[in-house]
C-alpha cells in the first residue's frame, strides 16, 4: 500500500471552497452569450501575455478567456524561501502547472474555474486549445555553478533520473493555441527530449523559455538550441532573478547577458505585452524580455529604503 509522506507540516489542499468568485464567465462563453472571434480574424489575432515572475504567465485569449500558468509559492516545509512574499491574488478561467515543484505548482493560490495540473492530453474551451505533452524535468545541472541536481541526489532520497524519477521530476510541456498562434510553455523540461516529443511540438510561434544568469534549468547554449530546433519566432525568457521578488537563496540571476546577445531584443515597458499574429509571424528568434516588470505591484516598492537595499552588496 502506498503511504503519504510523514510530514505534518504539509497541510495544504485546494482552497476553491473558500473563493467568492464563480465560473459565470465560462458559462457565458459556453452558451454563446460572449461570442467567439471569427476564425478568419485569427490572421490579425492578438493575445495578451502578462508576467508574474518566476515561470508564471497569464494569457488572455481574444475571447477574454484567461489562463494562468505555473503560479509559484515558497517551499511548504518552510526552510528555504525563494520569494519575498506570496503569489498575488488572481482570478482566471483556467490555471495550469507544468510540474510538481513549489516554484511552479501553486494552483491552489489562484482563483480559477478549471484546474489543469500537469495536463497530459488536450483540453479545449472557447477559442483556446491546450495540449499537454509528457516528458521529463532537467536532471543534469552540471552547467550550473551549484549543480543542484547532484546535490538533490546526494542529500535527499529523491530520484531525478528519467528512468526512475519521482513525480516532481516529471514535466508537462504546455502548448496553447489561440489567436492563430502556437504558444509553448517549456516549464523546466530537459533539452534532450526524445524525438516523439519534438514531433508533437512542431514549430512554435511564441516560446516561453527558462533562461537565467545562473543557467539553473538550461544553459544559454541549450536555450538557444531549443529555440532553434522549434524554429521559434519569438522567445520570452522566464525563471530568472528579479531583485524585489526572488530571494538570494533561489540562486536565480537576471538574464540580461543572454538577452543582450540577441539582436533587436524588445524590452517591454510594463508587465504585459500584446502579441499580434502579423507581428509574430514576421519574426525569427526575436526576444521579448519583461525584465523586472511584473503584471502586479510587488509589496517591495521603489521607496528610498528599498532602493538602498537594491544597490547594496
Amino acid at each position: 500500500m502506498t503511504t503519504r509522506p510523514n510530514d505534518s507540516r504539509i497541510n495544504e489542499g485546494m482552497w476553491a471552497w473558500r473563493q467568492p468568485e464563480n465560473h459565470n464567465h465560462m458559462i457565458a462563453v459556453q452558451s454563446g452569450a460572449i461570442p467567439l472571434p471569427e476564425a478568419e480574424s485569427d490572421a490579425g489575432g492578438t493575445f495578451e501575455l502578462a508576467y508574474f515572475g518566476g515561470s508564471a504567465f497569464r494569457i488572455t485569449a481574444p475571447s477574454g478567456v484567461t489562463l494562468m500558468i505555473d503560479p509559484w509559492r515558497n517551499l511548504p516545509i518552510g526552510n528555504w524561501d525563494w520569494y519575498h512574499y506570496d503569489f498575488p491574488r488572481e482570478c482566471v478561467d483556467i490555471v495550469l502547472s507544468t510540474h510538481a515543484h513549489f516554484d511552479h505548482d501553486a494552483v491552489h493560490m489562484v482563483s480559477a474555474s478549471v484546474v489543469l495540473d500537469r495536463l497530459i492530453g488536450t483540453y479545449a474551451f472557447g477559442d483556446v486549445r491546450i495540449t499537454g505533452i509528457a516528458d521529463k524535468h532537467v536532471s543534469d545541472s552540471t552547467h550550473n555553478a551549484y549543480d543542484w541536481a547532484e546535490m538533490t541526489r546526494r542529500l535527499t532520497p529523491i530520484e531525478t533520473d528519467p528512468e526512475t524519477n519521482w513525480r516532481s521530476y516529471d514535466n508537462c510541456l504546455l502548448l496553447i493555441e489561440t489567436a492563430g498562434m502556437r504558444i509553448l510553455h517549456w516549464g523546466d523540461n530537459r533539452p534532450d527530449a526524445p524525438r516523439h516529443v519534438w514531433d508533437a511540438l512542431g514549430e512554435i510561434d511564441v516560446l516561453l523559455l527558462p533562461v537565467d544568469g545562473s543557467e539553473h534549468v538550461l544553459s544559454d547554449a541549450q536555450a538557444d538550441e531549443v529555440a532553434r530546433r522549434l524554429k521559434a519566432k519569438v522567445i520570452v525568457p522566464h525563471h530568472y532573478g528579479i531583485w524585489n521578488l526572488t530571494a538570494r537563496a533561489s540562486t536565480m540571476l537576471p538574464c540580461d547577458a543572454w538577452v543582450d546577445a540577441h539582436p533587436n531584443a524588445i524590452r517591454t515597458e510594463s508587465g504585459t505585452y500584446a502579441f499580434r499574429r502579423d507581428f509574430v509571424m514576421a519574426q525569427s528568434g526575436r526576444v521579448v524580455h519583461f525584465g523586472d516588470h511584473l503584471a502586479f505591484t510587488p509589496p517591495l516598492s521603489e521607496g528610498p529604503e528599498v532602493k538602498d537595499r537594491r544597490n547594496s552588496p
